[in-house]
């Protein structure tokens, strides 16, 4: 009979010094009371135990869930409990823990009422030369092996999207650097367009990565430069949920139309005369939307950065366009801008119709 919890001494400090001569308080277990405490705490852990011979038969089994139980003959092999396959391969696993005494972990997967349900084994020898065998671990641990492929995938899914976003960051310092002529104007400029995507970004995370809506992304990356005097943002028609790219790429698009207009354009003239407008519209036979900048200048002779060789206009007819498989154009008259970018299906949804 093995000793009682009263028993055991343990270690406490007195005055600095350490007492090893307390007894633990309470009434003492005896060994069934024990065995007892242990078999509840198994079953609230959900932890089962095998116990095999050097034959690798079953001679003792606690606490199987009910699908094992319900298959469970004392000596029987591993096969009885988890198939032909798993059962070939835990033999020879357990062989080898066996010869050279060495613990090892197994993962079993089993169709339990139509789901597929995930069992670790942590396996290890017991006993002495001669006389050994082996104590299995068992517990379930599906959920914990759910979460670790959903966490993958997420950290996955971020390298990919990482990378993408620091390939825009490249272009657009390439091509700022390209278009200005000093410093302190690139600076000006590249901060901006930084901006911008992290403005895009923000959204698009707060979502889970699943996008944004078009009418937040437009107050967004309009907001740094809207004057408080002119009221609400013109914004218009279709609130779209547009993909993460979709989001990114527009967001660029309405970055460099705000700033012009504020630089040269009607917020700069006094008068915020812009709308912006979205409605459904169609690339070939496929269904998609049209987002409408319109900007009235006061001066129609205003210039504004929209030159032949421009970053924004490269952004404006081909960068963003090109991202989303749709197509754009940018009308420029005395007195006037027009941009009109069409997105297919592909790269937003409609969840509601103001």
């Amino acid at each position: 009979m093995g000793a009682s919890f009263s028993d055991v001494q343990v270690v406490t400090r007195k005055g600095g010094r350490v007492n090893t001569t307390e007894p633990l308080s309470g009434m003492p277990f005896t060994f069934e009371g024990k065995a007892a405490m242990m078999e509840r705490a198994l079953g609230s852990a959900g932890i089962s135990i095998l116990c095999q011979d050097a034959r690798l038969a079953i001679f003792y089994a606690e606490n199987l869930p009910p699908h094992f139980a319900a298959l469970f003959t004392p000596g029987d092999g591993d096969a009885g409990l988890f198939g032909d396959t798993h059962g070939r391969y835990l033999t020879a696993l357990k062989h080898k823990v066996l010869e050279t005494g060495i613990p090892n972990n197994a993962e079993v997967e089993i169709d339990v009422d139509g789901e597929m349900r995930t069992y670790e084994l942590k396996i290890q020898r017991t006993g002495k030369r001669g006389t050994h065998g082996l104590l299995s671990v068992m517990a379930e641990v599906t959920e914990s092996r759910h979460r670790e492929k959903v966490l993958k995938s997420l950290l996955r899914e971020l390298s990919h999207r990482s990378k993408n976003l620091l390939a825009i960051i490249q272009g657009i310092a390439t091509q700022t650097a390209r278009n200005t002529l000093s410093l302190d104007s690139f600076l000006l400029k590249f901060r901006g367009r930084l901006q911008s995507l992290s403005n895009s970004q923000d959204l698009i995370t707060d979502s889970s990565w699943r996008g944004a809506y078009l009418f937040e992304l437009a107050e967004k990356q309009f907001a740094p430069y809207w004057p408080e005097t002119a009221g609400s943002m013109p914004i218009y028609g279709i609130n779209a949920h547009l993909t993460p790219n979709a989001a990114v790429h527009l967001g660029l698009a309405l970055h460099e139309l705000i700033v012009n207009s504020a630089s040269y354009g009607a917020i700069s003239g006094g008068a915020a005369s812009i709308t912006l407008n979205c409605r459904d519209a169609m690339i070939g036979e496929k269904k998609a939307i049209e987002v409408t900048w319109a900007e009235v200048l006061q001066n129609q002779t205003e210039v504004h950065e929209f030159s032949d060789n421009s970053f924004g206009r490269t952004v404006l007819e081909r960068v963003v366009p090109s991202s989303v498989n749709g197509k754009a154009d940018l009308n420029l008259v005395p007195g006037r801008i027009e941009y009109r970018l069409t997105i297919p299906e592909t790269e937003f949804e409609i969840f509601k119709r103001v």
